[in-house]
């Protein structure tokens, strides 16, 4: 128990500090609302309503893609640091880890989930 102290401690203090940053914004900050400060606007021209169009399914595919496989090859550095001391057991754990990755790679490009349009 003695070691969660600190912990408490430090939970605590940043608990009471985003409590009283939020106390203070709301009793020092404005109170009267502006219609025209509230009117949303672009580059200082007026708004012309919701003009966007929704991004494809496949941007989405892409970045989490992107970030799966860099994530799983960020595993890559820390074993490269350590490689001489490991032995053949751990090479032969990353060549598993890279056939691993490649097939969900190559299927990834098979199923044309890294085609752009």
């Amino acid at each position: 128990m003695q070691a969660f102290i600190p912990l408490l401690i430090m939970a605590g203090l940043a608990g009471t500090i985003a409590g009283a940053m939020v106390a203070v914004s709301a009793l020092l900050g404005p109170k009267k609302r502006n219609p025209v400060k509230d009117q949303p606007f672009e580059c200082g021209l007026p708004s012309e309503g919701m003009v966007h169009s929704p991004v494809p399914v496949k941007f989405y595919m892409l970045a989490l893609l992107f970030i799966l496989f860099d994530v799983e090859l960020a595993f890559l550095f820390p074993w490269a640091v350590v490689f001489r001391d490991l032995g053949w057991f751990a090479l032969v754990e990353m060549l598993v880890f890279f056939v691993v990755v490649g097939a969900g790679f190559v299927y990834a490009w098979k199923i044309g989930a890294l085609e752009w349009e």
